[in-house]
């Protein structure tokens, strides 16, 4: 497909268009299906990718094509899906409407839901599980930059979609156990919420051992529900899932040393859910929290802080002004 087929990014936000700008700085075709603030900004000021590690590439408006029209999706060869959660299922239907029989769909998604939802409209197109490691920020006037580490992994498939998307400075690689791979990246992604309440960046977040206790008690809740629900999440760092708890509740100098090597969070990261509250825009909490709840009433198991946290998303939804709790304030009332 390199040179031939485009490849649409569906849903580009901050990851999309950082993923669609690395693809087409190293000339693949790349079409972005987003909203009009997202191809205004992009037209005004191009399309700027850069990373932690230095990498800074950019894309001339000219080089990426851009629209709010589906039929951008008419060409497709690979059909990357961005949206958020809960638009999985409209997202899934335009797909169905508009690109060709053969195109591979490939989720980078949140969540382990998603993957079902788009079979499910899809009409019999392939569609691919895909993990996204890293956090983007979008810095405005085109730019999105990618802030922690670690290479997208999708599940792996006769076409080798994996090896086709992979460029320089984006690897992809894939896998056959995405399910694992996606439980293992839930559990990490359980710090969204604790971020976007903290209102704090990530580094900063997680310097503090406070903010780290919560998260390993939020990990350590939902591994106790998978097991019951006997379910493996698959290892996301050099430390197994079941070490991670005890990782984080090290004392500060004691995480540093052994994290140190392993974590790497620009100062400017944020998690995705920070940026949609303070766009006042519904969270992904159902999909992340919510989703080890489901598990702790179908198995009947205790996940309050889990509770709590979601009751915590939900209240503060909609606004503009983020919470800035403290984590005795999250704590409270679980």
């Amino acid at each position: 497909m390199r040179g031939s087929r485009r490849i649409v990014v569906v849903g580009a936000g901050s990851v999309g268009c950082f993923v669609g700008g690395m693809l087409a700085a190293e000339g693949l075709p790349v079409a972005l299906l987003a909203r009009r603030r997202i191809i205004d900004e992009i037209s005004a000021s191009g399309l700027r990718v850069t990373t932690l590690e230095g990498v800074d590439k950019r894309v001339s408006p000219g080089a990426i094509e851009m629209s709010e029209d589906p039929s951008v999706l008419r060409e497709a060869g690979i059909v990357l899906v961005c949206v958020k959660s809960a638009d999985t299922s409209a997202m899934g239907a335009i797909i169905a409407t508009h690109a060709p029989p053969d195109a591979v769909i490939v989720s980078l998604q949140n969540g382990v839901t998603n993957v079902g939802v788009l079979e499910a409209q899809a009409a019999g197109r392939k569609v691919l599980a895909g993990m996204v490691p890293f956090n983007v920020v979008a810095l405005g006037k085109g730019r999105f930059h990618r802030a922690t580490s670690g290479d997208i992994v999708i599940a792996r498939d006769e076409a080798g979609t994996a090896t086709r998307l992979s460029v320089p400075d984006l690897k992809v690689q894939a896998a056959a156990d995405m399910t694992g791979l996606q439980w293992g990246k839930l559990l990490l992604n359980l710090n969204n919420a604790l971020n976007a309440l903290s209102g704090l960046p990530l580094r900063q977040q997680l310097s503090q051992r406070r903010w780290r206790c919560l998260l390993a008690d939020q990990i350590a809740e939902a591994l106790r529900v998978l097991a019951a629900a006997g379910i493996k999440p698959a290892t996301m760092t050099p430390l197994s899932p079941s070490f991670i708890p005890f990782v984080l509740r090290l004392p500060d100098w004691a995480f540093r040393l052994v994290a140190g090597a392993m974590i790497r969070i620009d100062p400017q990261a944020r998690s995705s859910m920070w940026e949609d509250m303070q766009r006042g825009r519904p969270t992904e909490v159902d999909y992340l929290q919510g989703a080890v709840l489901g598990f702790a009433r179908r198995y009947k198991c205790a996940a309050p802080l889990s509770a709590r946290i979601v009751a915590l998303i939900k209240a503060a939804e909609g606004r503009r002004e983020l919470p800035a709790m403290v984590p005795d304030e999250i704590r409270r009332g679980q």
